[in-house]
């Protein structure tokens, strides 16, 4: 079953892990670093927030499956929507994760992150495609203000 996935950049880390805490009613299902995650269920939501990510907003969005046959889904899904744009990042260690994933940029130039969790990393990771993404897609409008993430989100 698939999930939206959110990854906000804050300037604040703790401040904004109690307000998410409040809004959501439960306390982060992960808690590492500069980082943060609520695995919601209600609505079916994978929300994160990290300080990683430069200037604070919403950093990238994406769509988080349960197995590589709905991930190939996707991947086929965002071909279509954006061939020359499709960036197939494979196996990668990313917040705290291994993951297998590929990107894509919409016309407005935000980040679409399609992604399968493997299992849990000891590590943030230390990458970020965003720049080619933007290249891929040519796309001068994507959102880079965010470098230094490390999350692929730029």
């Amino acid at each position: 079953m698939k999930r939206l996935h959110v990854h906000v950049g804050v300037s604040d880390l703790e401040k904004s892990i109690r307000y998410y805490t409040a809004l959501f009613g439960s306390g982060p299902t992960k808690e590492e670093s500069g980082y943060a995650k609520w695995m919601l269920e209600e609505p079916r939501v994978n929300f994160a927030i990290s300080s990683r990510c430069g200037e604070p907003g919403v950093s990238h969005l994406g769509i988080q499956v349960d197995s590589q046959e709905e991930l190939a889904e996707l991947r086929a899904r965002a071909e279509t929507a954006n061939a020359d744009g499709l960036i197939d990042e494979g196996q990668t260690t990313c917040c705290y994760a291994q993951s297998e994933k590929h990107w894509s940029v919409d016309p407005q130039g935000v980040a679409w992150e399609h992604f399968l969790t493997i299992g849990d990393a000891e590590q943030y990771g230390d990458h970020g495609p965003v720049e080619l993404i933007g290249e891929a897609a040519g796309a001068e409008q994507v959102r880079t203000r965010r470098a230094g993430c490390g999350c692929g989100c730029g």
